[in-house]
């Protein structure tokens, strides 16, 4: 399967909510690092994250563009759109972009990560001015700990 193929793949499984098919595209130990639930590794845990996804949205809608892969690394630009399950939201459409970035082992994920507007993608959703910048503040915590980040300090 080539690249775009495997990306429109793992839009369709992930908006669609079959954890089968979007765990399959992944090696036993693959990591689903996602931007607002964090990582999950294994096809197991990547399936249960996909339910927790569908409890904070409906009629997902997931469009890859764009897909370019080098050797084991992969990227594409994407647009993502829910109706948000959060009462606050009174069913708002969410939308956003973004990038992810595909780490591959053959023709199998390894790691899926993305880059995105997280504090738009929460506004959006009605969350209180001081709980986004709690969770900004909670993110960009986490980003300052990482070692390769050590010398921007």
């Amino acid at each position: 399967m080539d690249f775009a193929e495997l990306v429109n793949r793992f839009a369709a499984a992930a908006a669609s909510g079959n954890g089968d098919a979007l765990a399959d595209l992944f090696t036993p130990n693959g990591v689903y690092d996602d931007y607002f639930f964090g990582p999950s590794q294994g096809r197991e845990a990547i399936k249960a994250m996909l339910v927790h996804f569908a409890e904070g949205g409906r009629n997902f809608r997931w469009e890859f563009f764009d897909p370019v892969r080098s050797g084991d690394t992969g990227y594409a630009s994407y647009r993502f759109s829910f109706d948000s399950r959060r009462p606050e939201a009174n069913g708002a459409r969410v939308v956003f972009d973004g990038i992810g970035r595909f780490d591959m082992e053959g023709e199998k994920i390894r790691a899926y990560s993305e880059v995105f507007d997280r504090g738009m993608a929460l506004a959006q959703q009605e969350f209180e001015p001081e709980r986004l910048r709690r969770i900004g503040q909670k993110y960009a915590a986490a980003l300052k700990g990482r070692p390769e980040w050590r010398k921007h300090l």
